[in-house]
Order: structure tokens, then sequence, then C-alpha cells
């Protein structure tokens, strides 16, 4: 059940990279992990540095994938972002963005749900 759930994430990671480039994103880090967790995606959208929570499943049975999104995510996510931000060049305008994804068996896109400046 591990290997599955890691393997809708991935394949949930690269098709929100691809959603996000083709809307003018430019990737500068994917997994970034510090003792207190990771940042899934990392962009530029114009002036802004964007951190993209990625959540993917292939059910709703336990509801949308953005619902798991819940203000302690949130806030675990701001802690690592603003360690990311203390080691790195970055503008100044920060937001963080859901994209939410419903998958296939086969880990095809059957839904994307992109919620900019979610948190």
């Amino acid at each position: 059940m591990g290997g599955d759930r890691r393997s809708v994430g991935k394949a949930g990671e690269e098709i929100a990279c691809k959603y996000l480039e083709e809307h003018g994103f430019i990737i500068q880090g994917r997994n970034w992990r510090t003792r207190s967790g990771e940042l899934d995606i990392i962009a530029r959208h114009g002036k802004a540095t964007v951190f993209v929570e990625v959540k993917a499943r292939r059910s709703k049975s336990f509801g949308r994938p953005e619902e798991s999104v819940t203000p302690d995510k949130a806030r675990r996510i701001r802690r690592l972002a603003t360690e990311y931000l203390a080691s790195a060049a970055h503008s100044p305008e920060v937001r963080f963005d859901v994209i939410s994804l419903m998958l296939d068996p086969d880990n095809n896109l059957l839904e994307l749900h992109y919620i900019p400046d979610a948190f």
C-alpha cells in the first residue's frame, strides 16, 4: 500500500509540474526536504516564489484531495518555506498554492483542481 501511495504521489507531482510549466511557471525545486518535512514543488511565477502542495488520490472516499491540506498542514508548509527562503535567493513576493488531482488506477489524470493563494 505504501508503494502504491508513493506511485500516486509521484505521478501527481509529474502531472502538476507539467501543468504549472504549461501555465508559465518555472520549476525551481521539487521534493525539498529538511528534518521538518518536505515541500512538493517550488516555482517562480512572474515575480512570485510559489510553494505548491500537491495532493493526488484515486478515490474521493476520504474526501477531495485538497481537503487534506488542513490548517496544521498549512502551518508546517509555511514553516518549511521559511527555512527554504532563508537558504535560497528568492523574490520578496511569496504565495502558497495547492494542486488537487484525481487519478485513475493507472495514474492517468481524471481531474485537476488548481487553487492559487490557497493559504
